[in-house]
């Protein structure tokens, strides 16, 4: 299939809608790809996707795994990739250059 039969494809379904749920107060729902966030960090514990409940209004912020991520990211999401972390104040730093050693 070609990329741009596979674009026709995806026009003609009409827009992509996720099936969501907030652990607040256990509203199911469908959301718009417009309505999620999709952060990918460096891990599992960093790489979530987040949204607004539209029943109570809670943010709701849950892990995305690989085929979250893929499902997702094909569907339009919006996606922001975070940055590796940065050391903390007094914790290992990156490594000091070394001096050649003197020579006599």
């Amino acid at each position: 299939m070609s990329a741009m039969s596979e674009m026709s494809e995806l026009s003609m379904v009409g827009p992509v809608l996720f099936k969501a749920a907030c652990p607040e107060c256990r509203a199911r729902f469908e959301l718009s790809a417009g309505a999620l966030r999709l952060a990918i960090g460096a891990s599992r514990r960093t790489t979530f996707y987040s949204f607004v409940c539209p029943e109570c209004e809670a943010a709701v912020r849950k892990p995305a795994g690989e085929r979250i991520v893929e499902l997702l990211t094909r569907g339009g999401v919006r996606t922001l990739r975070l940055a590796a972390a940065v050391p903390e104040p007094g914790g290992p730093g990156p490594a000091l250059p070394r001096e050649p050693a003197p020579t006599s």
